[in-house]
Order: structure tokens, then sequence, then C-alpha cells
């Protein structure tokens, strides 16, 4: 199993920042993704710019708290949790945490060697603070 945490703090407010992540049918913003197929309230599939799906079962949303998801492809199976918190100056931080498990072990050691997971949440991020305005 991989395990990777990302913390950012964005000079959004969390209404703002909550309604871009949480929207799956506004994913123009994400540079990964051609695009989201969306299922129901709960579910939904995302398709990388190569289209590789991957599926997403949404198992917790609390309105500017907690956001979590199960997610799954050919590859990996895993889950994703993402703390959002108002900071006294009107800053959000976020933290996202994913935890994946990878079904072939080759991958997987390339996965942890080249920090792969965390190159993806460095994107995210860095795609949230573009479509936030915050460069």
């Amino acid at each position: 199993m991989i395990k990777s945490t990302i913390t950012a703090t964005y000079q959004s407010d969390i209404e703002t920042l909550w309604k871009i992540v949480t929207d799956n049918s506004n994913y123009a913003w994400r540079s990964d993704l051609s695009k989201i197929v969306i299922i129901d309230d709960k579910e939904f599939i995302e398709y990388a710019k190569n289209n590789f799906e991957t599926h997403f079962t949404i198992t917790a949303k609390e309105e500017f708290r907690f956001y979590a998801f199960h997610m799954r492809n050919r590859n990996l199976e895993g889950n994703w949790r993402g703390n959002f918190s108002s900071l006294s100056n009107g800053d959000t931080q976020i933290e996202f945490t994913e935890e994946l498990t990878i079904k072939n072990p080759m991958v997987e050691i390339i996965a942890k060697i080249f920090n792969l997971i965390k190159k993806m949440q460095k994107t995210y991020v860095v795609d949230l603070r573009k479509a936030l305005k915050e460069n």
C-alpha cells in the first residue's frame, strides 16, 4: 500500500474552494483529465488525458469540512480523504490523503521509487491554485 498526504493553504474562502473541489461537472481546470462522466450523486468516472478511466464512489461529504471517496481502476484500488479548514485570516487549508493498493507489484515499486502519487497530488494542488487565480 502507498499512502501520501499533501497540505496546502489557499487565499480563497472555504466555500469557494469546496465548490471547485466537489463540483465534478466543472473539471476544465484539471490539467490531468480529459473528462468526467457523472453516473449519479455518489458515482463518477474520471478519464485521464490518455482516456484511462478511474471509477469513484463518494463515501462521505460534510459540507466545507470533509470529502472522501473510494477509487478503482484496472491498476489500483484505494481511498482519498480531503479535510478542509477555514483559517482565522479567511484563508483555507486543505489536507488530502490517498491510500492506494497497486495491483501489480512491479508498478507499485516504480510508483514508490518515483513518488508518483505525490507528483499527482502536487499537480492537483497547482491546478487548484490556478483555478482560484492565485498564481
